[in-house]
């Protein structure tokens, strides 16, 4: 009997197919349908630091009393909390897989107590999603660094569920930085958070919103670095996120060396029943490859595994089109 269940950041799976953070799953009973499905584990919407704080701020200056300020971002900021523990409790108890929450965040105090809260209404682990963008001229990449390291630490002293770091790629050495995560505390690591994407109307010279959701294109660097980082740190769990739209990318992710992949683009555009279509597919390949369980593959063509390890390494064209007038 083929077995496809995994073990992800302390979590068991019945399978690797996590659906992602996403507008998706602020929905209880839509999460009952992903579980449906067959999904392994569902990370519940974001909770995002920066919105709240920005809607506190319009709030506050738009009040007439200069010295309600704080307390009315004291009040936005309790009301979206309550609302999202709300969430929590009740999608557990819609669902009996994994629920993990979702805080996107980029200060080390601003959630420690609410750490405790999401720990307290059941979720079983927290996903934070970190990112700080450098723009500045004099940036420091240490001062970014131990950023990281703070939140984790103090989270981690926090909660006792497991603590699941969800990074960009615009790093200049992620296993290094997936190092630095593990060594501090985390259980696990997502490889990698999908950014807001830009683009110019040039027929109304405005700066707008570009193309929301990933493509195929986009799982070449989740892949690349899958394999790296599951070479170089082979104890830390990792789930692939990012271009993942089909049950053949979930397997060349597994080949890489996730313990999981996350799933949100695929969802929006065909719909949870992808799910178990995916899971039906996965299962006759290993039938066909004669794999029992995800362990007998998970991996084998990491970094570590492979040949030809700087194959992972290539970044440029040279080999392709050197012979190309």
């Amino acid at each position: 009997m083929i077995d496809i269940t995994t073990q992800y950041a302390g979590l068991k799976l019945r399978n690797p197919i996590i659906v992602g953070s996403s507008g998706l799953t602020r929905n209880p009973e839509r999460n009952k349908e992903f579980e449906k499905a067959g999904a392994g584990a569902i990370v519940l919407k974001s909770l995002f630091e920066e919105q709240i704080e920005m809607k506190s701020e319009r709030l506050g200056h738009s009040s007439d009393y200069p010295n309600a300020e704080d307390y009315i971002r004291e009040y936005v900021k309790a009301n979206e909390v309550t609302d999202y523990l709300e969430l929590i409790k009740k999608t557990k108890a819609h669902c009996t897989i994994p629920i993990i929450a979702s805080i996107n965040c980029y200060k080390a105090d601003a959630w420690i107590d609410f750490a405790r809260q999401i720990e307290i209404a059941g979720a079983d682990a927290l996903e934070l999603n970190i990112h700080i963008m450098e723009t500045g001229l004099t940036d420091n990449y240490d001062a970014v660094r131990l950023l990281y390291v703070d939140i984790i630490r103090k989270v981690k002293q926090t909660i006792s569920i497991p603590v699941i770091i969800k990074i960009g790629k615009l790093f200049n050495n992620i296993p290094a930085i997936v190092n630095t995560l593990k060594v501090n505390g985390a259980d696990g690591v997502v490889l990698f958070n999908r950014f807001y994407q830009s683009d110019i109307d040039i027929n109304t010279m405005q700066l707008v919103s570009g193309n929301v959701f990933s493509s195929h294109s986009d799982l070449s660097d989740t892949l690349r670095w899958t394999a790296i980082v599951s070479g170089l740190i082979p104890d830390i769990h990792i789930a692939s996120s990012t271009g993942i739209h089909d049950w053949e990318d979930v397997i060349k992710c597994l080949l890489a060396g996730a313990s999981a992949v996350q799933m949100c683009s695929a969802l929006y555009t065909s719909g949870g029943t992808i799910i178990s279509q995916i899971l039906t597919c996965m299962e006759e390949w290993m039938t066909q490859a004669n794999y029992q369980s995800l362990a007998d593959f998970r991996g084998k063509l990491n970094y570590a595994n492979i040949q030809n390890p700087a194959m992972y390494e290539r970044s440029q064209f040279m080999k392709y089109f050197s012979s190309r007038d």
